[in-house]
């Protein structure tokens, strides 16, 4: 465990496309030094704050980014970007435009006077032709999983790859002004209290306490871990809670807080204004050589401008809202790994671990088929045999954690329980980039051998101690927070978007835990600590959209899922489809949350033929060819053969 200056923060190269280099040697697998730092950092950012309900996805090939923004172009602060209550673009991150817009802090305001305000981190790619160019389509808007996501740092890993698939395949210097092809401006942003938006979300005075906070969090271990993990974690959670909703909550004279209005109802509020103001800059964008009608088609009328838009995971739970609040401002919305809108807002979230336990299933699976070429997990006695190494694996980690001694990298360590069924889980979410990950890590463990799953959990142990700004600014300010905020925020947005949630005793409570159990025996335990982190939550929201979600809209909708998908499950876009008439369902037959998890994006790949930003959407919904996460070589192809 190191401890640093933001200042001091190095970062690898930005917005790599996420798939492999061709002609690249490594004398390590892949995973070793990519997937697996990407890994660590997800685990620390998910299973350490243990509630987080759907992670940020994460390049690979992109090294994870912090709120210093100490890379790529120096010269760069959000701090030195005045907010506006129009959108000013101003150069950032080599090839992007950064914006702050100043939006109200209650949208609904009904007292006099001028209320508080919020400035919204807007970050635009900009399209590969002018905004004046008739090929131009106009932007399209993005958002994270979580809630806690950042859309800045989405955009700064996956900005180019959206850009591929929603634009037109030619090059626009190939293609005349007159032709169909059109490109997009990618425009994200940071939602209400989440990293470079300001006021933030911060529970804790500032990153080193957060950071602290979380290693506890991971040497408790999860629900299930211990006799006692239950009271651990529930008492933990419960002081976590009060102490945050005190501190973001209601104020003293009556005025706004922030933590009364981040909500998903505001974020789908500003989403609107980011579109409006975005049209106004289009407009203004016109010059005495422009022809006049490009003049016209850019011209900006109050009311008029719909959206497109593209989210994941928690982004399909905005989608929705924006939908069902203004149904006639769509122009076009692509959901991709849908929640159920019902039961995020109004239920316990029992719609998302259907999938779960099959998932596990099919990597069993898969190592038996890819061979003990491709899969270190293998057995040759099938994939049953497989799935038994793990059970009594799992069995005997429980009662005997691993102990691993020191190495000249790094200090000592216990490999628990807790930790492989952690791990477990980011395999799951992404297959294709971790299962060979998961399969070396389980093998090493069950050789005897934890030092490289010590190593693996020991690249996630970097703290950011207090500086200068911070000593001035005081406890609890942005200043203090330097890193990612986004654990704090998930607890603010997902305990104020579902009522009562918090009231809950320890009875109940573990009879909700148990059912999750019940659901699977896989996520079960780590699900069930999604709601944990809001029991005691006191903050209400201010304003919140009650439904109904659904509605005939200007253009329906496009969901996406994957035959399993472990958190967002093929059903819940198949039934919140039914809710926006016209809308069709695209399935990926593979595995793991949403599009975004397969680094090839073959789908829409194939599927952006159709231009699915421009033009109308397919008639039926449709199925696409299966990705193997990890893929037979011809060898092992030819023994299986002879095995079988």
């Amino acid at each position: 465990m190191s401890c640093y200056s933001p200042m001091e923060q190095k970062t690898g190269t930005l917005d790599q496309p996420s798939v492999s280099r061709e002609g690249v040697t490594t004398s390590r697998p892949i995973w070793r030094s990519a997937a697996l730092c990407v890994a660590a950092c997800l685990s620390f950012l998910t299973f350490l704050h243990g509630w987080d309900l759907l992670p940020t996805y994460q390049d690979p090939n992109v090294a994870f980014i912090p709120k210093s923004d100490n890379h790529s172009e120096r010269n760069f602060s959000w701090h030195d970007i005045e907010a506006s209550p129009e959108l000013y673009y101003h150069q950032c991150y080599e090839d992007y435009q950064c914006a702050k817009l100043q939006v109200p802090m209650d949208w609904w305001r009904n007292s006099s006077g001028p209320g508080k305000n919020i400035s919204i981190a807007v970050i635009r790619l900009p399209a590969k032709v002018s905004v004046t160019d008739p090929r131009y389509g106009g932007a399209v808007l993005t958002n994270p999983g979580g809630p806690g996501g950042s859309g800045v740092a989405q955009m700064l890993r996956n900005g180019r790859a959206t850009q591929i698939i929603v634009d037109a395949e030619m090059d626009p210097n190939t293609t005349s002004a007159n032709s169909e092809a059109r490109y997009h401006d990618i425009i994200s942003f940071d939602p209400r209290g989440i990293a470079h938006t300001t006021p933030g979300i911060h529970c804790f005075p500032d990153s080193l306490a957060r950071s602290t906070w979380a290693l506890q969090n991971e040497a408790l271990g999860l629900l299930g871990s211990s006799e006692d993990s239950f009271y651990r974690n529930w008492y933990r959670s419960r002081a976590l809670a009060e102490g945050c909703s005190a501190a973001t909550g209601t104020m003293e004279d009556g005025s706004e807080a922030i933590g009364e209005h981040v909500n998903t109802s505001p974020v789908a509020r500003d989403m609107l204004e980011i579109v409006e103001r975005h049209a106004d800059w289009v407009s203004k964008q016109v010059s005495a050589e422009t022809s006049p009608e490009v003049v016209e088609r850019l011209r900006y009328v109050r009311g008029e401008p719909k959206i497109k838009y593209w989210g994941n995971s928690y982004g399909t739970i905005i989608g929705q809202t924006f939908a069902s609040m203004f149904p006639d401002r769509i122009n076009r919305i692509v959901l991709d790994g849908v929640c159920n809108a019902h039961d995020y807002f109004f239920g316990s979230w029992f719609s998302n671990l259907s999938d779960a336990d099959l998932i596990l299933e099919r990597f069993f699976s898969y190592c038996y088929s890819a061979g003990p070429e491709n899969c270190s997990f293998y057995s040759a006695s099938g994939a049953a045999a497989i799935k038994q190494n793990y059970k009594d694996l799992l069995s005997h980690i429980f009662e005997h954690p691993m102990v691993v001694p020191s190495s000249r990298t790094r200090g000592p360590d216990v490999i628990t329980w807790s930790d492989v069924k952690s791990m477990v889980r980011l395999g799951m979410y992404q297959p294709l980039i971790y299962s060979p990950m998961v399969a070396d890590l389980l093998t090493s463990i069950s050789s005897g051998n934890g030092s490289l799953f010590a190593d693996f959990k020991a690249m996630s142990n970097t703290f950011t101690c207090p500086g200068d700004e911070c000593t001035s600014a005081g406890p609890f300010s942005d200043e203090c927070n330097q890193d990612d905020n986004g654990a704090d925020a998930t607890l603010a947005i997902l305990c104020t978007d579902g009522p009562g949630l918090g009231d809950i005793d320890e009875e109940s409570f573990q009879e909700y835990w148990h059912a999750l159990q019940q659901q699977s025996q896989v996520l079960g335990d780590w699900w069930a600590h999604t709601r944990l982190g809001c029991v005691g939550w006191k903050t209400k929201a201010k304003n919140r959209f009650e439904g109904p979600f659904a509605g005939n809209l200007s253009h329906p909708i496009l969901f996406i899922g994957n035959t399993l998908d472990p958190v967002t499950p093929l059903a819940n876009a198949k039934e919140m489809a039914q809710n926006f008439p016209g809308s069709i369902v695209l399935q990926q037959d593979s595995e793991g949350v949403g599009l975004t998890v397969h680094t090839t994006m073959t789908t829409l790949l194939t599927s952006r033929k159709a231009h699915i930003m421009v033009f109308p959407l397919p008639l039926h919904s449709k199925s696409n060819p299966p990705l193997l996460p990890i893929r037979p070589s011809a060898t092992s192809k030819h023994n299986l053969q002879n095995r079988q």
